[in-house]
């Protein structure tokens, strides 16, 4: 008995931080996770203050996708964490058992870990493990997030300082994994190499024995892509993208995947943005901190496209205005590989690991393991053409506008590459009209999916002329990937 109210029945998770048994608590008669606090790495004696703070900050955030915490129970010199009781698996070992997920599958599950994630970034907390692991799937299709043992408020002094690794490696975001501090960014880049998992079957990154190596490659290297993520694509690209500014806010990940996971499974995918939708991101690079040198990115070899989210159907906001600028085009994805060789100097700190690199369970539910990852570059669309095999649907379309609107008004020089070339040419004053433009919100929309006609009204704010409604109708074609071009507006 622990605290003279919790039996233990077995162990049924194991992880760097501590073992969790089925219990019950013998007091209100129902079963019960409890988590004996383990030693943490070079410790020597168990880190009770861990188990308070991961009590405290859990049971301060209610929501119906977060591992409810009961009690801190206290026998000995020990305390156990008393969580809700999980019956289910993890998403680990359901992608260990079953291989990929469907896309649908994928997004429901991880839709509602991204939903606990923005709660908790809500409240200005940081969860810093967000690993397939401690994503727990019942037997009804529920999903509950667990194990916020690392996790952090960011008002709130830190107990691991500036400069030490937390985390699992495989998914760690590079600003993380180069030593620097975690934001809610980097809780969005672990979900999405969860993702990743989850439709590859495999973490984005071979940890294995060499963590270091592991980590030089996260920095330094272009992120994995699938090499068809379908419909699934501008949510990996904008989760998975090295500069956190260019990264989508986990509620914005949430809505998005939500979409996808109610989405008609007979309806063409969304298009892949390919070169529609460029990468813009600025070269991230980590700064020493506290004396230790940071592991610094070599400049990123390739351009990747980072999406704008995508807004549910009610109130559209942002959709692009007609295309004015004509430029060069750049290319489409120049893959310049010219990587620094970092130079390690010092050693980082230290390298703390919640986690072993196989990423083994620590929730209430059952270990894991991870199979060894399977990554592919991702293909390029060609040429534009007006005649691809699939036709887009009208929900596809009004997504497409909606991105190039707000790419275009956040970076002109991305939103010009969302047109074709023939359109670009007839666009001289592109980037002096979206340079000028901000805050564009759709009033009403239409499309035609067998004329690739879009038509909408929407309202902006133009600089030095205030706010402006214009109706713009859009000619759309698609390349020979199903990719959407813009071709005319009127």
């Amino acid at each position: 008995m622990i605290g003279d109210r919790y039996s233990l029945d077995r162990e049924i998770g194991r992880g760097g931080m501590g073992a969790v048994w089925l219990g019950r608590d013998e007091l209100l008669g129902r079963p019960v996770a409890i988590k004996r606090v383990g030693v943490m790495p070079g410790g020597s004696s168990p880190d009770l203050m861990r188990a308070e703070r991961e009590a405290r900050i859990a049971a301060s955030l209610n929501h119906p996708n977060i591992v409810g915490i009961y009690d801190l129970a206290h026998d000995a010199d020990q305390q156990y964490l008393v969580m809700e009781y999980v019956e289910g698996s993890t998403l680990a070992e359901l992608v260990r058992e079953r291989g990929p997920l469907p896309t649908r599958e994928a997004a429901r599950i991880l839709s509602q870990a991204a939903s606990a994630l923005a709660a908790a970034h809500a409240s200005q907390i940081v969860h810093r493990d967000v690993k397939p692991s401690n994503i727990l799937v019942r037997s009804d299709g529920e999903v509950k997030l667990s194990d916020f043992g690392i996790a952090r408020m960011t008002a709130d002094p830190s107990l691991t300082q500036t400069g030490l690794v937390t985390g699992s490696p495989a998914y760690l975001a590079p600003e993380v994994a180069s030593g620097t501090q975690a934001t809610p960014a980097s809780d969005v880049w672990s979900l999405g190499a969860t993702l990743f998992h989850a439709l590859s079957g495999a973490p984005p990154y071979d940890v294995g024995d060499n963590v270091l190596g592991a980590l030089y490659q996260i920095v330094n290297e272009p992120p994995p892509r699938l090499p068809n993520p379908g419909e699934m694509a501008p949510v990996l690209l904008a989760t998975m993208a090295h500069d956190p500014q260019r990264r989508w806010a986990m509620e914005d990940v949430a809505r998005v995947l939500e979409l996808l996971a109610h989405s008609d499974p007979d309806a063409s995918p969304l298009p892949d943005p390919g070169p529609a939708t460029p990468d813009v991101t600025a070269l991230h690079r980590a700064t020493p901190v506290g004396g230790t040198r940071a592991l610094r990115p070599a400049p990123e070899p390739a351009a990747e496209p980072v999406p704008a989210p995508v807004e549910p159907p009610a109130p559209d906001r942002g959709v692009a205005p007609p295309a004015r600028a004509a430029r060069r085009r750049r290319p489409v994805l120049p893959l310049l590989v010219a990587a620094l060789v970092v130079l390690l100097v010092g050693v980082i700190g230290a390298l703390i690991l919640t986690d072993d690199p196989q990423d083994e369970a620590t929730p209430p539910g059952v270990a894991t393991s991870s199979d060894p990852p399977s990554t592919a570059p991702s293909s390029e669309p060609t040429s534009a053409t007006s005649s691809p095999s699939t036709a887009p649907s009208e929900e596809e379309i009004r997504t497409f506008v909606v991105g190039y609107l707000r790419t275009a008004s956040k970076d002109p020089e991305a939103g010009f590459e969302m047109l074709t070339p023939k359109y670009q040419a007839e666009s001289p004053e592109y980037d002096s009209f979206w340079g000028s433009v901000s805050n564009p919100r759709v009033d009403a929309f239409s499309a035609d999916p067998e004329t690739l006609v879009a038509t909408y009204t929407y309202t902006y704010n133009l600089r030095g002329a205030g706010t402006k409604t214009e109706q713009v109708r859009l000619q759309l074609v698609q390349d020979d990937t199903g990719a959407l071009l813009i071709d005319g507006a009127s």
